[in-house]
């Protein structure tokens, strides 16, 4: 691939050190970055040159996620977690098929484009299917085929150790890792097992903790003990865990979390829908945990829009502990873009840094919420607080362009909405 060089006015890294360049420029090679820094006077004219305009930023990493839900996308609304999941999801996934999950994938995958999500860490069935649809699209995907106790057994693991054996690709853009559900599903002894085959292979063990208060209730009163404490003292938080929602969690409970370096996947905006509570992400910082930011899924959110989780995550932690000093823009931009990625075990992705992948995206600022933008702290504070008017235009992984000037490019939208709309009828009979 030639080497490609764009020159924006503004360009946001997300590294360590919040590196903004006005006007900045960044190298593609090879579906890498080559180099990023300011626009020089002295710079190389040998090569393509593309002047693009706008803010230049690394893709936004969804850590957590079960985008076929998009066929189920408003059911169950105003039902508890509990009866959400059994009287609402369960009974209309039932009835899904490989090409219903590929289906919803895909216009899931379309929807996250438009919002400048290029990662996402998936927890599903049909793993087949979703890694189709990802290679399609050219989305970047981590696939923790979904474990459920209706269909944990041997042969379950064996297909599981089939499909990571076919699709576990580090150097490319699907990585795979396992998910088990819950605890509170699979119980304490699978989740043992499941935990110890994960680090076996040093797989991503991505599970549901401690999303609301009642879920883990049965298992607390037989051990006496908080949900964490029992994973703890099982071993099953060791090794590379990523641990959704997190809500209810005590001080030891975290401690005990940052102990096993465990990542968190936090999703404010499906906790505050399903009325679950708020994640006190202000005490795991604290404790050093790497915090991720995920929607869920697009039935309990009912979006994709990184974005809105960005905002929600700062103020939520601002409002609940009346302190307005908390949770910075580069800090929230932060955990949606390198720490995401760090809590699904993608290692150079999330910043745009010599080296790393090419997943980038553009925002058209030409719009009152951008301005006026005098210095470093105002342009991060525009993306963060004025997302009502932010305008996504194009969007590259590994260096592709997915997104080109608003218009998909690998994506054949008009067929996914058609086809999501007729399979959720079928799905929605009684």
């Amino acid at each position: 691939m030639q080497l490609q060089r764009y020159i924006a006015d503004t360009i946001v890294t997300c590294d360590a050190d919040n590196n903004v360049y006005s006007p900045g420029a960044i190298d593609i090679e090879d579906g890498k970055i080559a180099s990023v820094g300011p626009v020089s006077t002295g710079m190389s004219t040998d090569i393509q040159t593309l002047h693009i305009g706008g803010l230049l930023m690394p893709g936004l990493v969804n850590a957590h996620c079960h985008t076929p839900m998009t066929l189920v996308r408003g059911a169950g609304d105003g039902l508890p977690l509990g009866r959400w999941l059994t009287e609402a999801m369960w009974p209309r996934e039932g009835k899904m098929n490989e090409e219903d999950a590929y289906w919803g994938m895909t216009l899931g995958s379309a929807e996250m484009f438009r919002a400048g999500v290029t990662s996402s860490c998936e927890m599903y069935l049909f793993e087949e299917a979703l890694v189709e649809a990802a290679k399609i699209s050219e989305a970047r995907l981590v696939m923790t085929p979904g474990v459920f106790k209706s269909s944990y057994s041997e042969s379950r693991l064996q297909k599981f150790t089939d499909f990571y054996d076919l699709h576990h690709d580090p150097e490319g853009k699907i990585t795979v890792g396992i998910g088990p559900h819950s605890a509170y599903d699979l119980g304490i002894p699978a989740c043992v097992e499941l935990a110890e085959f994960a680090r076996s292979r040093d797989l991503l063990f991505h599970i549901h903790i401690a999303e609301t208060r009642e879920e883990s209730s049965q298992l607390e009163s037989e051990h006496g003990k908080s949900i964490v404490e029992i994973l703890s003292d099982n071993g099953i938080l060791e090794g590379n865990v990523l641990a959704a929602h997190c809500v209810w969690v005590n001080d030891n409970d975290i401690s005990l979390l940052a102990d096993s370096n465990v990542s968190v996947a936090h999703c404010p905006i499906s906790n505050m829908k399903l009325g679950s509570g708020i994640a006190p992400i202000e005490k795991m910082l604290e404790k050093g945990l790497t915090i991720g930011l995920g929607t869920d899924g697009p039935a309990s959110n009912d979006t994709l829009d990184l974005w809105e989780e960005v905002k929600t995550a700062a103020l939520l932690a601002r409002v609940n502990n009346l302190d307005a000093t908390l949770i910075t823009p580069s800090e929230a931009l932060g955990m949606a873009t390198r720490e995401s990625a760090k809590a699904i075990g993608l290692d150079r992705v999330g910043s745009l840094e010599a080296g790393w992948e090419a997943d980038m995206i553009r925002i058209d600022t030409n719009y009152s919420t951008f301005i006026p933008s005098t210095d470093l702290n105002e342009t991060l504070a525009h993306l963060v607080w004025s997302g009502s008017n932010r305008e996504v235009t194009d969007v590259w992984v590994a260096g592709s362009k997915v997104l080109s000037e608003g218009d998909l490019v690998t994506i054949d939208e008009e067929r996914a909405l058609r086809e999501v709309k007729e399979r959720a009828f079928r799905l929605a009979e009684v």
